[in-house]
């Protein structure tokens, strides 16, 4: 149970990790989709939010991984 928890918080912090990078380049690029280069003013506001919401995601699967771990942690000292 534990195993899984941990599983399931990296793999939560690897997606977040890549969503960043893709709004960060998004936001590099100035908001610029396509080839053809069209940008606007309001082009860069849903990457910027989607970096926030995937820092907070990474944030979160971060702790979860602490908890499993310091659940481990206590269940070894227990068995000690």
């Amino acid at each position: 149970m534990i195993n899984s928890a941990l599983t399931v918080g990296i793999r939560g912090i690897q997606d977040g990790m890549v969503g960043m990078e893709n709004a960060a380049r998004k936001i590099a690029r100035g908001g610029v989709d396509g080839p053809q280069g069209t940008a606007g003013a309001g082009s860069l506001i849903e990457p910027i939010v989607d970096l926030k919401i995937y820092e907070r995601s990474v944030e979160a699967s971060a702790q979860v991984v602490k908890t499993a771990d310091e659940t481990l942690g206590t269940l070894l000292d227990i068995m000690a």
